[in-house]
Formats: C-alpha cells, sequence, structure tokens
C-alpha cells in the first residue's frame, strides 16, 4: 500500500510503498498565514486537468477545506512557503503521483522531522522478557544489534532488563 509524507521544514513529499521509499520530490507549502494542515489524511478526490489553471495538470484534495497536492502554473514556487496552504508540485512530479496514488491513499504531513524520525518512522515495541539478550531479540526481529541500540539510545548494551519496553524497526 502507497503512501505519502510531507515534511514541511524541508519543502519535500515522499513516497513509500510499506516501508520502502520509492521517489521524494520538492514541494512548495503554505505561507505563514495560510499554513499547511499537520497532521494524517487521506485523498478524498483526484482529478486530472481541474478548470483551476494555477492547480496545474493534476489536483489530489485532502481536506474539505479544498486543501490539496497539485500542479502548479508557477514553477518558481517550488521550494518556498507561498501557497494558501497547499502542497504544490511540478507538474510532471504531480502526475507522476497522480498515477502512483488512489482515493484513499493515507497522507502525513509533519512540520519537521529529525534524521532519526526518518530512519525509524515505523517501528513495534517490545517488551524484554527474562533471558532475552540484544543479540536474540535482533535476531528474533530480522535486525540488527546496532540498530537497536540506536532507535533506543541504549548506552550500555548490557543494561536491559525483563519488563524494559524498547522500540523495534521494521
Amino acid at each position: 500500500m502507497k503512501r505519502i509524507v510531507i515534511i514541511l521544514n524541508e519543502r519535500r513529499l515522499y513516497l513509500y510503498e510499506g516501508d520502502k521509499m520509492l521517489r521524494s520530490f520538492p514541494v512548495a507549502i503554505g505561507k505563514a498565514d495560510a499554513p499547511t494542515p499537520t497532521g494524517t489524511f487521506h485523498i478524498i478526490n483526484m482529478t486530472k486537468n481541474p478548470y483551476n489553471k494555477a492547480l496545474g495538470t493534476r489536483w489530489m484534495q485532502f481536506t474539505h477545506r479544498m486543501h490539496g497536492i497539485h500542479g502548479t502554473n508557477a514553477p518558481w514556487s517550488i521550494g518556498k512557503a507561498v501557497s494558501k496552504g497547499c502542497v504544490r508540485m511540478y507538474n510532471h512530479d504531480a502526475e507522476y503521483l497522480y498515477d502512483q496514488v488512489q482515493v484513499g491513499t493515507e497522507i502525513k504531513i509533519k512540520s519537521n522531522s529529525t534524521k532519526r524520525d526518518k530512519d525509524y518512522e515505523n517501528f513495534k515495541y517490545y517488551t524484554i522478557q527474562p533471558g532475552d539478550t540484544l543479540y536474540k531479540i535482533a535476531k528474533r526481529f530480522n535486525t540488527t544489534i546496532e540498530e537497536i541500540i540506536k532507535i533506543n539510545r541504549i548506552s550500555n548494551k548490557n543494561l536491559i532488563h525483563p519488563g524494559q519496553k524498547i522500540k523495534i524497526p521494521y
């Protein structure tokens, strides 16, 4: 299942399939007095060649207040905070994205992201059991000890204990 993640401070849109990032695109976002909303949304309407030429060649609406991802007739605006809350893309990028998604596709919009967030956007919690070691946990969940240490910021790998909850990347 494909999904979209937009990081506003990066001015980038990321297209994922499951946990794999397929492509990323530069975007324009809402200006200070009309910011792009943050949160989790879903595409609710899609239109090819919308009537309003300012929307470029594709429109993917994600709020009932008419916020959407769309192409633009102002390609110079990409990378800037200039829209009325929409996410603008180069027309060729909007056309590509349009062909990859459908009504119902999830869109997660975040203000900012750290490298750590990007590396570990998807994780699950695991409660350490008696007899567990980081080696056994890493092997059980098909990851590495180093990844578990990094995501949990473990300073001493010998100081894990039963009942402790840790994050497992996937």
